[in-house]
């Protein structure tokens, strides 16, 4: 299925949802206020404000959690564990919100039947657009016919993606030749639910000018482009929709899109999240960060103190680390070893448990007695969060390595050096210090790969439990 043709269902997902959620509030108010044995509810007029701080945040979560961004409505489980997800995520937001600012005079029972009623009648409704996909979905994209250009397995595969989505408006017109040998319309149908015509590739001024063709589709190798120049023209003249299948290109994860710099065209390549979603976790890690160091100012100063009185040397241990694409920064703990714990590394190197070219001991002889503790739930940590505020780290993404460490990097590591760093990430949720080296590398591409916002929520609330429990840490 074209992205496209996703991006255009999940915003009619997301109108409709803000459809229902304004039916669900009307019809809250209205069992609420025809409850006798509740207490006297105020009028709307009195608190205008409630109902769309309540339908901005059902729709931000479920933007959030990435429920607009596919949708698969033939998926049976996803009709209810998606708006049920953002249901509860969303009520509780709500209720909190109330609880935390002390509006009292906002009905909790108001707001309990609104996230009951919403919830209900999106599931209804996704249900019945279950029912009735295939013709939503012509309703929103339309038909269109395609006419395939090329020869050969990426031309099939392209084929039968298309013939599986017939019921959503996708037709194919038939096939062009590029090559000069003599094929039929049958070969070039095999493995197909159906026959289709082919023509030559002279053909296709023709074709376009006589026939209803919305898109043309070139899946060909990568010696053919330079004699379609013509042929790309002719689309171009029509204005038919032209695409060109990438695999001669080696890409296993990069998104492909199209940038212009000044009238140039540019075929990008980006194997990292987009700049706008990364511009929002950069606002969402500068407020969490500020507020986790008002709050937790108490704690930063005890520690402060116990560091130096239970041990010679600087509060702070500061240290060089790679960040965003190798760039160095300096990185901020409270110290947790003696002051010549670099100095004993070397003589410590054989007791080394971890593959690869990190260096770390469970039980390490340099720490601290205090230093031993902190490490254990990670409160030497904590001093990050002013690597946050200067735009150095994130509270989600691969650790900062050590630079002589990105020096022993295999090629394919390296690509994890192209995310912020964070202070946590999926391996903290797997064994943290108990993971061999290539998984831990593994777990951040990984990370990489998915990145949503919804991804760096779920990180950080199933950290939580882990750091206070002090697990895999060493």
């Amino acid at each position: 299925m074209f992205a496209r043709h996703n991006r255009l269902f999940g915003l009619f997902y997301l109108c409709s949802d803000l459809l229902l959620a304004l039916v669900s509030f009307g019809l809250a108010y209205e069992i609420r206020a025809r409850l006798a044995t509740a207490r006297p509810l105020y009028p709307l007029s009195n608190y205008p404000w409630i109902v769309p701080l309540a339908i901005v945040l059902w729709m931000g979560v479920g933007v959030a959690a990435g429920i607009y961004r596919e949708v698969h409505e033939e998926d049976l489980r996803r009709t209810s564990t998606d708006p049920l997800k953002v249901g509860i995520v969303s009520t509780l937001l709500l209720f909190a919100l109330t609880f935390a600012l002390n509006l009292y005079f906002v009905s909790r029972l108001l707001l309990g039947l609104y996230a009951l009623i919403d919830l209900l009648l999106t599931i209804a409704f996704r249900l019945l657009a279950r029912r009735f996909a295939a013709p939503l979905r012509r309703s929103v994209a339309g038909f269109r016919n395609f006419l395939l250009v090329g020869e050969g397995r990426d031309l099939a595969e392209t084929a039968r993606t298309l013939e599986a989505h017939e019921t959503h408006g996708m037709r194919i017109f038939g096939f062009v030749r590029v090559g000069a040998g003599p094929r039929d319309a049958e070969s070039l149908s095999r493995g197909l639910a159906k026959s289709y015509p082919a023509f030559a590739l002279h053909e296709l001024p023709e074709l376009l000018r006589r026939h209803v063709i919305d898109e043309v589709i070139f899946a060909v190798a990568q010696e053919d482009l330079e004699k379609l120049g013509e042929a790309f023209l002719v689309c171009e003249e029509e204005g038919v929709k032209t695409r060109i299948l990438l695999s001669f290109f080696p890409q296993a994860v990069s998104r492909v899109y199209l940038e212009r710099l000044g009238d140039k065209p540019l075929l990008t390549f980006s194997a990292t999240p987009e700049d706008e979603l990364l511009l929002l976790k950069r606002v969402l890690d500068v407020v969490m960060a500020l507020a986790a160091l008002l709050v937790l100012s108490p704690l930063l100063l005890i520690l402060a103190v116990l560091v130096r009185l239970t041990s010679r040397g600087p509060i702070l241990f500061r240290q060089t680390r790679c960040g965003l694409g190798g760039r160095k920064f300096t990185l901020y703990k409270f110290r947790s070893m003696r002051p010549d714990a670099d100095l004993r590394r070397e003589e410590l190197e054989a007791l080394n448990e971890v593959d690869g070219p990190v260096f770390k001991i469970r039980n390490d002889p340099r720490c601290t007695p205090i230093g031993r503790f902190m490490r254990k739930f990670s409160l030497d940590e904590l001093p990050q969060l002013v690597n946050i505020i200067n735009g150095d780290m994130s509270f989600v993404g691969p650790r900062p390595p050590l630079p002589e460490e990105v020096e022993k990097y295999e090629r394919w590591q390296r690509r994890r050096l192209r995310m912020q760093p964070g202070l946590t990430c999926l391996w903290a949720l797997e064994g943290r210090s108990q993971l061999s080296f290539r998984r831990w590398m593994e777990l951040d591409l990984e990370y990489i790969d998915h990145w949503t916002l919804a991804l760096d929520w779920k990180i950080l609330l199933r950290t939580i439990p882990v750091v206070l429990l002090g697990r895999g840490a060493s």
